[in-house]
């Protein structure tokens, strides 16, 4: 663990760096210790400390009157976990944004999924089912996978891991979704068909997959 790894493994200073990252902006202790519900001269002690590790930068804002207030904003060179900034949950939102739901894009996007979940879909599981299952579960959704007769799966995700994205524009993402899991079919599942892709209220999840045709596991093969 590096010394950023260190300091954020507190939970308030872990906090104030997520609320500075999310304001997008400097702001003031009193600021910061009313919007986390904390007294400010522990919230001062905190930031202190992230300063001396590199998080966050001290400046003194001036005011109309009075003397100028302590200011706190995250460091340019701030390297939280060692590695560089990144902003990937917010450039999925502006992508969803500015992409039209038109039916011509949805078969294009629905493609590209498709291809996707082809190149993704490269694990090694005794069954369909359970390299379905292991997928899913790496990319967040939380499967809920139930086996049926005759070849048939039932799936809901009990999360949303592209929640922020949904909300802007649900046809483009769950579109992308539905193609990402023909092409996981393609490859782990030849044999089967996506019969049912029902996207919910992402703040809620609970999607529907519904998959026929599977193979049986090679332990109930005679």
């Amino acid at each position: 663990m590096n010394g950023d790894d260190d300091v954020l493994a507190q939970p308030t200073r872990r906090r104030l760096f997520a609320l500075l990252s999310t304001l997008g902006r400097s702001a003031s202790t009193p600021e910061l210790a009313e919007r986390l519900s904390l007294h400010p001269n522990g919230v001062r002690t905190h930031l202190q400390r992230m300063r001396e590790a590199g998080l966050v930068i001290h400046r003194r804002g001036a005011q109309p009157r009075g003397r100028p207030r302590d200011e706190w904003a995250l460091a340019p060179t701030a390297r939280p976990g060692g590695d560089p900034p990144h902003a990937y949950g917010t450039l999925a939102v502006w992508l969803a944004r500015s992409i039209p739901a038109t039916p011509a894009r949805l078969r294009e996007i629905e493609a590209s999924g498709r291809r996707i979940g082809q190149e993704l879909a490269t694990a090694v599981a005794p069954s369909p089912e359970q390299a379905i299952g292991d997928l899913l579960t790496a990319l967040g959704f939380q499967p809920e996978i139930e086996r049926e007769p005759e070849g048939r799966l039932r799936c809901r995700l009990r999360n949303c891991p592209y929640r922020d994205s949904v909300r802007e524009n649900q046809a483009v993402v769950c579109t992308l979704h539905r193609g990402l899991t023909r092409g996981l079919l393609d490859r782990l599942a030849p044999t089967a068909t996506l019969e049912r892709f029902v996207p919910h209220d992402p703040d809620r999840a609970d999607c529907e997959i519904e998959i026929d045709g599977l193979a049986p596991a090679a332990s109930q093969q005679p």
